[in-house]
């Protein structure tokens, strides 16, 4: 059985970390990690909520080090903890702050914790086949889908990541607005450290000055780890600045005109992850340079029909993508939009991908989303809806734009202007609070 380090790529005295009171270096996390060991209760699966990235960290390491598996579930709905309950009876809670754990035990990460430093003599390792982590996914039916991660794919996966974006040549210090717990930001916010050399900042900023005021208490190199949506935030907020050297987005596609803009404006190149929670990290991409991906180190792709499935480097296993893929030479490959996604109405298919990049690009809006009701094919007609956050437009004016830019049979009917779209932490909209919307708009409308 081979065993791999916890951490690589830094040595004991490096900065691994900046918190609001300054560095943690590589020694001061293993001791924090080893004393919230200790203070662990006997059980083999440990629930990671902490939204501070560095406690997160620590309590991932804890974990590890001590022979449990982090839970890391997308949702922390109480159905989510009742079936996590269920399948890992031992469970405990690791929070740092209001977080109802239901019946769940729970442990406060510790104001102080009784580490010393000094007496931290090298890396621990890690067997590489041991179970690190599970991440879920919401699924087809709602309940929690379990993916489990062993430790030797995520050191993998880290050092690929690393490799592919040119920071293991020249790491950076990372400033994440996604959590911990959400797979991309697990991967390149934690991973990337861990195993890319990089040092990441503690906290989760959200609103554009908070974004600007983390990015600039952390020295250069600067990489901001954000989605489409943070970044399209933090651009219209036209505030200062402090200098950026790269950013990094997932989560949705990242439209060229906003990588474009986003590039004008700080001067960093900006580059893609595509990958999923059941794959990892797959291909990464600087938008602005093209539509083709570039595979990481190590990954395969296998394509039978219109399925590709992604194995070999840090994938566990065989992942069936989700997502209609082009091969290209070298390693390449373009992608045309979700399975799920297409849209076929009176013979006249499209993708809502491709419909969400157009209502985007409608001068005055703010967000859109097209959305295909449950009941799109009541009276055997589809028709597809949007949301539209734009308070300059009327509806006429929208609907217009958008007919210079679709085929009229994809219009929306009903285009819904709404204050704000429910994306969740990560930027996404998930299906079920469209349609939630969607029910309570209609049904409002026919009051």
């Amino acid at each position: 059985m081979s065993a791999l380090p916890l951490i690589t790529g830094l040595g004991l005295d490096d900065v691994l970390a900046w918190l609001p009171e300054g560095p943690r270096r590589v020694r001061d996390f293993l001791a924090d990690a080893d004393a919230l060991a200790r203070r662990l209760p006997p059980g083999t699966a440990l629930l990671n909520v902490c939204h501070d990235r560095y406690r997160f960290a620590v309590g991932f390491a804890a974990g590890l080090v001590s022979g449990r598996v982090s839970l890391q579930p997308a949702s922390q709905s109480a159905e989510t903890l009742a079936r996590i309950r269920a399948d890992f009876p031992d469970v405990v809670c690791l929070g740092d702050g209001a977080f109802d754990t239901l019946d769940l035990p729970r442990l406060d990460f510790p104001d102080v914790l009784d580490a010393d430093p000094e007496h931290v003599a090298a890396i621990p390792t890690i067997p590489a086949d041991r179970l690190a982590a599970i991440l879920f996914t919401s699924g087809s039916t709602g309940l929690p889908q379990p993916h489990r991660k062993t430790w030797g794919r995520l050191v993998a996966n880290g050092r690929a990541e690393a490799v592919a974006l040119g920071l293991d040549r020249s790491a950076h210090t990372l400033v994440a607005t996604v959590p911990a717990q959400h797979s991309y930001g697990f991967e390149s916010s934690f991973l990337l450290a861990l195993h890319g050399g990089c040092a990441f900042a503690s906290g989760k900023p959200f609103y554009p000055q908070d974004i600007a005021a983390a990015l600039d208490a952390v020295p250069r190199p600067r990489m901001l780890v954000t989605t489409p949506f943070h970044l399209s935030t933090l651009l219209a907020a036209g505030i200062a600045l402090p200098p950026i050297d790269r950013i990094l987005s997932a989560t949705a596609p990242l439209s060229p005109a906003l990588a474009a803009a986003a590039e004008a404006r700080t001067g960093a190149p900006v580059h893609e992850i595509y990958g999923s929670t059941e794959s990892g990290q797959l291909a990464t991409r600087r938008t602005t340079e093209g539509a083709s991906w570039a595979l990481m180190p190590g990954v395969r792709l296998d394509q039978d029909g219109d399925i590709t499935t992604a194995c070999d480097g840090h994938v566990e296993g065989r992942v069936a993508l989700s997502d209609r893929i082009e091969l290209l030479p070298e390693r390449r490959f373009l992608l045309h939009g979700r399975h799920a996604d297409l849209v076929n109405i009176a013979g006249k298919r499209t993708s809502l991908a491709y419909l969400d990049h157009q209502i985007a690009a409608v001068p005055g809006v703010v967000d859109a989303a097209f959305f295909l009701p449950d009941d799109d094919a009541a009276g055997g007609v589809t028709r597809l809806a949007a949301f539209v956050v734009a308070p300059t437009l009327t509806r006429r004016q929208l609907l217009d734009a958008l007919r210079r830019r679709i085929d009229a049979i994809f219009l929306p009917r009903p285009a819904i202007f709404v204050d704000a779209l429910p994306r969740n932490s990560t930027g996404k909209l998930p299906r079920s609070a469209l349609q939630a919307l969607y029910e309570a708009r209609i049904h409002h409308a026919a009051h």
